[in-house]
Protein backbone atom coordinates (compact mmCIF):
# COMPACT_ATOMS: atom_id res chain seq x y z
CA UNK A 1 0.00 0.00 0.00
CA UNK A 2 2.88 2.36 0.82
CA UNK A 3 6.38 2.70 -0.57
CA UNK A 4 8.14 4.73 2.12
CA UNK A 5 6.27 3.99 5.34
CA UNK A 6 5.25 0.88 7.25
CA UNK A 7 1.98 0.59 9.18
CA UNK A 8 1.00 -1.89 11.87
CA UNK A 9 -2.14 -1.98 13.99
CA UNK A 10 -1.78 -3.39 17.50
CA UNK A 11 -4.17 -2.94 20.44
CA UNK A 12 -6.04 -0.24 18.51
CA UNK A 13 -2.81 1.76 18.10
CA UNK A 14 -1.57 2.38 14.56
CA UNK A 15 2.22 2.44 14.35
CA UNK A 16 3.47 4.49 11.39
CA UNK A 17 7.16 3.94 10.68
CA UNK A 18 8.99 6.13 8.18
CA UNK A 19 11.03 3.57 6.30
CA UNK A 20 13.89 5.17 4.38
CA UNK A 21 16.84 4.14 6.58
CA UNK A 22 19.36 4.52 3.75
CA UNK A 23 18.36 8.22 3.64
CA UNK A 24 18.08 8.51 7.44
CA UNK A 25 14.32 8.66 6.79
CA UNK A 26 14.59 12.02 5.02
CA UNK A 27 11.22 13.36 3.91
CA UNK A 28 10.52 13.60 0.22
CA UNK A 29 7.18 14.65 -1.25
CA UNK A 30 6.00 11.09 -1.64
CA UNK A 31 6.78 10.19 1.97
CA UNK A 32 4.98 13.26 3.33
CA UNK A 33 1.98 12.33 1.21
CA UNK A 34 2.00 8.76 2.49
CA UNK A 35 2.15 9.93 6.12
CA UNK A 36 -0.82 12.19 5.45
CA UNK A 37 -2.76 9.39 3.77
CA UNK A 38 -2.11 6.99 6.65
CA UNK A 39 -3.17 9.54 9.29
CA UNK A 40 -6.35 10.45 7.42
CA UNK A 41 -7.28 6.79 6.97
CA UNK A 42 -6.66 6.07 10.65
CA UNK A 43 -8.70 9.07 11.73
CA UNK A 44 -11.77 7.55 10.06
CA UNK A 45 -11.06 3.95 11.06
CA UNK A 46 -13.06 2.87 14.13
CA UNK A 47 -10.46 0.16 14.80
CA UNK A 48 -7.83 2.87 15.50
CA UNK A 49 -7.82 4.88 18.73
CA UNK A 50 -4.47 6.65 18.27
CA UNK A 51 -1.23 6.73 16.32
CA UNK A 52 2.47 6.53 17.08
CA UNK A 53 4.87 7.85 14.43
CA UNK A 54 8.53 6.80 14.47
CA UNK A 55 11.49 6.22 12.15
CA UNK A 56 13.16 3.00 11.06
CA UNK A 57 16.69 2.14 12.13
CA UNK A 58 18.68 3.20 15.20
CA UNK A 59 19.93 6.59 14.00
CA UNK A 60 17.08 8.79 12.89
CA UNK A 61 13.44 9.67 13.39
CA UNK A 62 13.69 11.92 10.34
CA UNK A 63 17.03 13.57 9.60
CA UNK A 64 15.45 16.33 7.51
CA UNK A 65 13.98 16.89 4.09
CA UNK A 66 15.35 15.17 1.01
CA UNK A 67 17.38 18.11 -0.30
CA UNK A 68 18.25 16.34 -3.54
CA UNK A 69 14.58 16.50 -4.51
CA UNK A 70 14.17 20.28 -4.33
CA UNK A 71 17.66 21.72 -4.86
CA UNK A 72 16.67 23.11 -8.29
CA UNK A 73 13.10 24.16 -7.47
CA UNK A 74 11.66 27.46 -8.68
CA UNK A 75 9.84 29.86 -6.36
CA UNK A 76 6.47 28.50 -7.48
CA UNK A 77 7.58 24.91 -6.94
CA UNK A 78 8.85 25.86 -3.49
CA UNK A 79 5.44 27.34 -2.63
CA UNK A 80 3.72 24.09 -3.59
CA UNK A 81 6.29 22.05 -1.64
CA UNK A 82 5.73 24.11 1.50
CA UNK A 83 1.94 24.04 1.13
CA UNK A 84 2.05 20.25 0.76
CA UNK A 85 4.01 19.89 4.01
CA UNK A 86 1.77 22.37 5.82
CA UNK A 87 -1.38 20.55 4.70
CA UNK A 88 -0.15 17.22 6.06
CA UNK A 89 1.40 18.52 9.28
CA UNK A 90 -1.60 20.75 10.03
CA UNK A 91 -3.85 17.74 9.62
CA UNK A 92 -1.74 15.75 12.07
CA UNK A 93 -1.94 18.61 14.59
CA UNK A 94 -5.70 18.86 14.17
CA UNK A 95 -6.34 15.10 14.02
CA UNK A 96 -9.16 14.21 16.43
CA UNK A 97 -7.29 11.08 17.52
CA UNK A 98 -4.08 11.41 19.57
CA UNK A 99 -0.77 11.23 17.70
CA UNK A 100 2.50 10.59 19.54
CA UNK A 101 5.95 11.08 18.00
CA UNK A 102 8.45 8.43 19.10
CA UNK A 103 11.67 10.28 18.31
CA UNK A 104 14.32 7.58 18.02
CA UNK A 105 17.32 9.61 16.85
CA UNK A 106 17.89 12.69 14.71
CA UNK A 107 14.82 14.92 14.31
CA UNK A 108 16.16 17.71 12.14
CA UNK A 109 14.47 20.13 9.77
CA UNK A 110 11.31 18.49 8.49
CA UNK A 111 11.76 15.76 11.08
CA UNK A 112 11.61 18.24 13.93
CA UNK A 113 8.61 19.86 12.25
CA UNK A 114 6.85 16.49 11.97
CA UNK A 115 7.49 15.74 15.64
CA UNK A 116 6.18 19.17 16.66
CA UNK A 117 2.98 18.61 14.68
CA UNK A 118 2.21 15.55 16.81
CA UNK A 119 0.26 16.06 20.02
CA UNK A 120 2.93 14.55 22.26
CA UNK A 121 6.63 13.79 21.81
CA UNK A 122 8.75 11.15 23.50
CA UNK A 123 12.46 10.92 22.75
CA UNK A 124 15.12 8.29 23.14
CA UNK A 125 18.23 9.41 25.02
CA UNK A 126 20.20 9.58 21.75
CA UNK A 127 17.72 11.91 20.04
CA UNK A 128 18.77 15.31 18.72
CA UNK A 129 16.53 18.13 17.55
CA UNK A 130 17.17 21.13 15.35
CA UNK A 131 16.10 23.35 12.47
CA UNK A 132 19.30 23.70 10.43
CA UNK A 133 17.68 25.19 7.32
CA UNK A 134 19.52 28.49 7.79
CA UNK A 135 22.75 26.66 6.93
CA UNK A 136 21.28 26.07 3.45
CA UNK A 137 20.14 29.65 3.02
CA UNK A 138 16.56 28.65 3.86
CA UNK A 139 14.05 28.85 6.66
CA UNK A 140 11.81 26.00 7.83
CA UNK A 141 8.95 25.41 5.42
CA UNK A 142 6.64 22.99 7.24
CA UNK A 143 5.61 25.06 10.25
CA UNK A 144 8.87 25.13 12.20
CA UNK A 145 8.99 28.91 12.66
CA UNK A 146 5.54 28.79 14.24
CA UNK A 147 5.47 25.63 16.34
CA UNK A 148 8.97 25.87 17.83
CA UNK A 149 8.26 29.22 19.59
CA UNK A 150 4.93 27.85 20.80
CA UNK A 151 6.64 24.90 22.43
CA UNK A 152 9.89 26.35 23.82
CA UNK A 153 9.38 30.12 23.79
CA UNK A 154 10.36 32.89 21.39
CA UNK A 155 13.90 33.59 22.59
CA UNK A 156 15.32 30.06 22.51
CA UNK A 157 13.40 29.19 19.37
CA UNK A 158 14.77 32.23 17.54
CA UNK A 159 18.30 31.31 18.65
CA UNK A 160 17.99 27.74 17.34
CA UNK A 161 16.42 28.91 14.08
CA UNK A 162 19.08 31.57 13.44
CA UNK A 163 22.10 29.46 14.42
CA UNK A 164 20.92 26.14 13.01
CA UNK A 165 22.10 24.54 16.25
CA UNK A 166 20.99 21.21 17.70
CA UNK A 167 19.81 20.27 21.17
CA UNK A 168 19.95 16.82 22.75
CA UNK A 169 17.08 14.91 24.34
CA UNK A 170 17.67 16.21 27.87
CA UNK A 171 17.77 19.82 26.66
CA UNK A 172 14.59 19.18 24.69
CA UNK A 173 12.96 17.86 27.87
CA UNK A 174 14.07 20.87 29.91
CA UNK A 175 12.73 23.24 27.25
CA UNK A 176 9.38 21.47 26.99
CA UNK A 177 9.89 20.22 23.45
CA UNK A 178 9.40 16.61 24.56
CA UNK A 179 7.28 15.05 27.30
CA UNK A 180 9.60 12.20 28.31
CA UNK A 181 13.07 10.80 27.57
CA UNK A 182 13.68 7.06 27.62
CA UNK A 183 16.43 4.65 26.77
CA UNK A 184 16.26 3.67 23.08
CA UNK A 185 15.09 0.14 23.81
CA UNK A 186 12.20 1.45 25.93
CA UNK A 187 10.93 4.19 23.62
CA UNK A 188 8.12 2.38 21.80
CA UNK A 189 6.93 0.55 24.91
CA UNK A 190 6.74 3.86 26.82
CA UNK A 191 4.84 5.47 23.93
CA UNK A 192 2.48 2.50 23.85
CA UNK A 193 1.94 2.71 27.61
CA UNK A 194 1.10 6.41 27.37
CA UNK A 195 -1.24 5.88 24.41
CA UNK A 196 -3.06 3.07 26.24
CA UNK A 197 -3.59 5.39 29.20
CA UNK A 198 -5.07 8.02 26.87
CA UNK A 199 -7.22 5.39 25.18
CA UNK A 200 -8.76 4.48 28.54
CA UNK A 201 -10.26 7.96 28.76
CA UNK A 202 -13.44 9.22 27.09
CA UNK A 203 -12.59 9.38 23.35
CA UNK A 204 -14.83 12.34 22.57
CA UNK A 205 -13.37 14.31 25.48
CA UNK A 206 -9.84 13.55 24.21
CA UNK A 207 -10.83 14.87 20.78
CA UNK A 208 -12.32 18.01 22.30
CA UNK A 209 -9.13 18.60 24.30
CA UNK A 210 -7.12 18.48 21.07
CA UNK A 211 -9.50 20.99 19.45
CA UNK A 212 -9.55 23.42 22.36
CA UNK A 213 -5.80 23.38 22.96
CA UNK A 214 -5.21 24.00 19.25
CA UNK A 215 -7.68 26.89 19.36
CA UNK A 216 -5.36 28.77 21.71
CA UNK A 217 -2.77 29.03 18.94
CA UNK A 218 -5.06 29.83 16.02
CA UNK A 219 -5.32 33.50 15.10
CA UNK A 220 -8.95 34.55 14.95
CA UNK A 221 -10.11 31.82 17.34
CA UNK A 222 -11.25 32.58 20.87
CA UNK A 223 -9.87 29.64 22.81
CA UNK A 224 -11.95 30.43 25.91
CA UNK A 225 -15.16 30.54 23.87
CA UNK A 226 -14.12 27.31 22.17
CA UNK A 227 -13.68 25.71 25.60
CA UNK A 228 -17.14 26.80 26.72
CA UNK A 229 -18.74 25.39 23.57
CA UNK A 230 -16.82 22.10 23.63
CA UNK A 231 -17.40 21.68 27.37
CA UNK A 232 -21.13 22.05 26.81
CA UNK A 233 -21.08 19.66 23.85
CA UNK A 234 -19.69 16.93 26.10
CA UNK A 235 -22.89 17.03 28.15
CA UNK A 236 -24.81 15.66 25.15
CA UNK A 237 -22.64 12.53 24.89
CA UNK A 238 -23.19 9.02 26.19
CA UNK A 239 -19.55 9.10 27.27
CA UNK A 240 -20.33 11.83 29.81
CA UNK A 241 -23.36 9.97 31.13
CA UNK A 242 -21.29 6.79 31.43
CA UNK A 243 -18.38 8.62 33.07
CA UNK A 244 -20.60 10.38 35.59
CA UNK A 245 -22.52 7.18 36.40
CA UNK A 246 -19.32 5.19 36.81
CA UNK A 247 -17.90 7.82 39.16
CA UNK A 248 -21.03 7.84 41.33
CA UNK A 249 -21.24 4.05 41.29
CA UNK A 250 -17.53 3.72 42.08
CA UNK A 251 -16.71 1.57 39.05
CA UNK A 252 -14.53 1.83 35.96
CA UNK A 253 -16.29 3.54 33.02
CA UNK A 254 -16.82 1.82 29.69
CA UNK A 255 -16.67 4.49 27.01
CA UNK A 256 -18.12 3.95 23.51
CA UNK A 257 -17.26 7.20 21.68
CA UNK A 258 -20.86 8.42 21.45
Amino acid sequence: MYKNILTELSDRILFITINRPDKLNALNIETIGEIGKAVRAAEHDPAVSGMIITGSGPKAFVAGADISEFADYSVQEAIQLSKHGHDVFNHIEQCIKPVIAAVNGFALGGGCELAMACHLRLASSNAKFGQPEVKLGLIPGYGGTQRLPQLIGKGKATELLMTGGMIDAQQALQLGLVNYVTEPADLLSRCTELMKTINEQAPIAVSEIIRTVNAYYHIGKDGFKEEIDRFADCFATEDFREGASAFLEKRKPVFKRS
